[in-house]
């Protein structure tokens, strides 16, 4: 059976205390499974670098957009909620010191009860990494050696790590997970995104796809880098994003494997009416999916 996630907070109208509130209080309430919340840093008006999840290669978030950083939005949908599991959707790794994150992670995991799971991707808009002062070259080995760095710190209790990247000798990171990991979910549709999954990831998130046979082709792809690997496909959770979603896809994605179905919408601005909305969404997914 597909779950259903809803992927609506952080950005616009979802960047509301309020609504957050909301939305979040309501999606656990209807049964949907996770919420979700991606991150940029920064945006730019006129970007140069592709958006790689539309066919156009610009991405619909206007730059004036309010965008919070998802681990604070996150932060506060868990303290409205109590069992709803909580997803960044993605959070740009290489973007971040991989010992603060390490940090944040574990703290935000430990406050929900173990309801975290750790989104990444390694980031597509030149800008923003020139913005924070971090090299664009070879940000997919840079996100690799983080997340090695950050499970020896959750795994660990004196860790040190010796790195292109990154080092540390000796060094004590508290709080531990709840469970003492978070599970770390890659983002990205490519090929070399789907090698990453099976390489080391604990699932993916295939964003903005569109439509349930592209789904089913990149896990074709994904089951076949895990054989290479010899990496059991029965270890990862897999969560997709459709275009133009309807409830019908909910049996055909579970034919092909998939286990959560996100939806990602904008809530109202108003709370009362973000939390109608909410209900209008079960109504439909998890009534007659």
């Amino acid at each position: 059976m597909v779950s259903v996630g809803l992927h609506s907070l952080g950005i616009g109208a979802g960047a509301s205390r309020m609504v957050i509130d909301a939305v979040a209080a309501a999606a656990e309430r209807c049964g949907f499974a996770t919420l979700w919340a991606g991150e940029h840093v920064v945006m730019v008006d006129e970007p140069v670098s592709r958006y790689p999840y539309a066919d156009d290669g610009r991405i619909a978030v206007p730059a004036t957009a309010d965008w919070l950083d998802p681990m604070i939005a996150l932060s506060f949908a868990a303290a409205a909620t109590n069992r709803i599991g909580l997803a960044t959707g993605v959070l740009l790794l290489p973007e971040h010191n991989p010992v603060l994150i390490a940090k944040q992670a574990a703290s935000l995991d430990r406050l929900s009860a173990g309801r975290f799971a750790m989104g990444i991707g390694i980031g597509w808009a030149k800008e923003e990494f020139d913005a924070l002062g971090v090299p664009f070259a070879r940000r997919a080995a840079r996100t690799a050696e983080y997340v090695a760095a950050i499970r020896a710190l959750w795994s660990d209790d004196v860790a040190s790590f010796c790195g292109e990247f990154v080092s540390f000798d000796k060094i004590r990171v508290k709080p531990r997970p709840h469970h003492g990991v978070v599970p770390v979910i890659c983002g990205g549709n490519s090929d070399a995104a789907l090698r990453r999954v099976a390489a080391w990831g604990d699932g993916w998130y295939g964003f903005n796809l569109a439509d349930v046979e592209e789904a089913a082709t990149r896990i074709s792809v994904l089951r076949r880098e895990c054989r290479e690997v010899g990496r059991d496909m029965g270890e990862l959770r897999l969560s997709v994003a459709l275009r133009e979603p309807v409830p019908a896809d909910l049996g055909r994605l579970a034919d092909v494997g998939v286990d959560e179905l996100v939806l990602v919408a904008s809530p109202p601005a108003d709370p009362i009416a973000a939390e109608a909305w909410v209900e209008d969404l079960a109504r439909e997914w998890l009534t007659n999916g």
